[in-house]
């Protein structure tokens, strides 16, 4: 990706509370991001409203899920934090990116079908442009670098793909305004970052479903709000299997809820699953399960606390996000001029 800067963008919808699997998967890699990279971390509300949400929950959730992200180590004074809806450059290149993308394209977008099920017809049209959003949100700060899970890497394709197109269809402008970067062009192709060894957590009540927000039962997950009480409580409860724990990973075949669990530690400990095997290989569950609600208390319990503290004080949440929109706004704007006048706009500031 020589010729552009280095960047990272990710973020997560504020829909509900957020759980293990979205620190394991996700907020434990970002903090690490931030130490050696620029980072741009979105709290996504424009996605959310692809599915209906009551405006106050709304409010609530964005709070909430800001308050995770600080919680779990993330520095606004060293990242951007911010919330997705407040710097209007998202929604511009949007549709932009729309105009771009191709119906055959978005057509193959998998999530879309999943979400909307078999009443497609009634699903809205911001669901169905949804990844289009989503390349907006990458490309309007040219990030060469996407932190992503496998359900989100078709996405990061589509972006790639609108990427390509941007830079060919409007070759010759780009090139008379002198905005490119050589032949890579106006927008870089970024890449996807998969890392960590737990991205995919599963749920504790069936290892052979991901851990969800919207799973029906609260004993499927460990929500970055509970308290010690509540964590040790979902650990203790979580599904095993009869058999003891074996002693390396080729015995975890077969086994979701033990690998599962074995993953959790692994990710919870920064090691392995190998590592977690050597020490605990052979024994029970019961001995196990205590182990991990030792080591989850200690590295959950601390964060949700800080969530409280933060959640209390809305406003200063408030000034963490419009602070962070004007860092972001400062690297979308100067972009967004730019995509203008390629396209072919007129515009007098």
């Amino acid at each position: 990706m020589s010729g552009f800067h280095q960047r990272v963008f990710s973020g997560m919808q504020p829909t509900s509370t957020l759980h293990l699997g979205n620190y394991l998967g996700a907020l434990t890699n970002w903090v690490a991001m931030q130490r050696t990279h620029d980072c741009v971390f979105c709290v996504v509300d424009m996605h959310a409203i692809t599915m209906w949400q009551d405006p106050a929950d709304l409010k609530r959730a964005i709070r909430e899920v800001t308050a995770a992200y600080i919680a779990a180590g993330i520095d606004p004074q060293k990242s951007i934090i911010f919330n997705q809806s407040q710097v209007s450059g998202h929604a511009e290149l949007a549709w932009i990116c729309n105009c771009i993308a191709r119906l055959g394209w978005m057509n193959r977008m998998t999530q879309f079908k999943e979400k909307a099920g078999k009443d497609r017809e009634n699903a809205s049209l911001g669901l169905y442009a949804y990844p289009s959003l989503m390349a907006a949100d990458i490309l309007l700060y040219k990030a060469t670098h996407v932190p992503v899970g496998e359900d989100q890497k078709q996405h990061l394709e589509l972006t790639r793909d609108i990427a390509q197109k941007f830079n060919n269809d409007f070759g010759p402008q780009i090139a008379e305004l002198g905005l490119g970067t050589g032949e890579l062009g106006f927008f870089p192709q970024p890449e996807p970052m998969i890392m960590g060894p737990a991205q995919r957590v599963m749920s504790l009540r069936d290892g052979t479903k991901k851990m969800s927000k919207s799973d029906a039962s609260d004993y499927s997950r460990i929500n970055l709000t509970d308290d010690a009480e509540a964590i040790a409580q979902k650990i203790r409860k979580a599904k095993t299997d009869p058999e003891p724990l074996p002693s390396e990973e080729k015995g975890l075949e077969g086994r979701p809820e033990a690998e599962n669990l074995v993953g959790i530690y692994a990710g919870l400990s920064a090691s392995s699953k190998d590592a977690v095997l050597k020490q605990f290989g052979g024994g029970q569950f019961s001995g196990f399960k205590a182990a991990l609600v030792d080591l989850a208390v200690e590295k959950l319990a601390p964060i949700a606390g800080e969530m409280r503290r933060l959640l209390a004080e809305p406003r200063h949440i408030d000034d963490i996000l419009g602070a962070g929109a004007d860092r972001a706004d400062a690297i979308a704007a100067p972009i967004m001029r730019e995509v203008k006048d390629i396209v072919g706009f007129v515009r007098s500031r």
